[in-house]
């Protein structure tokens, strides 16, 4: 597969020393990258420049990173990858929930970090493409999965699901490889339902990985982020 290579990047990130680290890491992702210090001179630069990924740090002078991320996905669908020294689980729920694509904490592995910018712009030009405008099969460990026909086999060994088992499943694919939260899952499936979305998500997740999981001891397709969510984790 050919590398997925953007048009623009923007990076909202104070510290020069790090923007130039991510400009040499990044040459072979964008033909441009774009800088911003400050919150709101990135918000100003994603309207304006229009660039197809914004890498946004937490820690900036002027605004709550957080306050940036909720402005811009107010009014754009740009993907948002957060980069921050902050490791804990509620932070990165705060920031998903909030509109962010994915998390990086620093310091970071500059070849992980590329792959996973790689990752969402791939995802992000293939948005659409599982769900109703597009096809909907998706195969992956041993399974077939035909989302608009809600059916999944193994081989020629058909797996019945539960509605919700196939909304929680539906939701993850049209997601892949982004973690979800569970509240957002849990808005998804269930809309307005009050509960605990983690303790609802627990049985069913339980329930779906025993059905669709080689091992579900060692789940493959469906990926536990610890205190934060799950994710349809699909081979590269």
């Amino acid at each position: 597969m050919t590398d997925v290579r953007a048009r623009a990047l923007l990076v909202i990130e104070d510290d020069a020393p790090i923007r130039r680290a991510l400009h040499d890491a990044l040459s072979g992702v964008a033909d441009r990258l774009l800088e911003a210090a400050t919150g709101r001179d990135g918000i100003d630069l994603a309207a304006t420049a229009r660039p197809e990924l914004i890498i946004l740090d937490l820690g900036l002078p002027d605004a709550a990173g957080v306050d940036v991320c909720r402005e811009i996905r107010s009014w754009s669908r740009v993907p948002i990858v957060v980069l921050s020294a902050r490791h804990s689980d509620s932070e990165k729920v705060l920031l998903l929930n909030a509109g962010a694509d994915d998390y990086v904490t620093k310091p970071f592995s500059t070849p992980e970090f590329v792959a996973r910018i790689r990752a969402v712009l791939r995802r992000a030009r293939l948005a659409g493409t599982i769900g109703d405008d597009g096809p909907a099969t998706v195969a992956a460990y041993g399974l077939v999965i035909d989302l608009a026909r809600r059916r999944v086999a193994r081989g020629q060994t058909v797996i019945r699901l539960t509605p919700i088992e196939w909304d929680i499943l539906r939701t993850l694919l049209s997601n892949a490889d982004r973690t979800l939260t569970h509240q957002q899952i849990f808005d998804a499936v269930w809309g307005s339902a009050t509960g605990s979305p983690q303790q609802y998500l627990r049985v069913h997740v339980t329930n779906l990985r025993r059905k669709i999981e080689a091992n579900p001891a060692r789940p493959e397709l469906i990926v536990t982020e610890p205190g934060v969510g799950y994710r349809a984790e699909l081979p590269g």
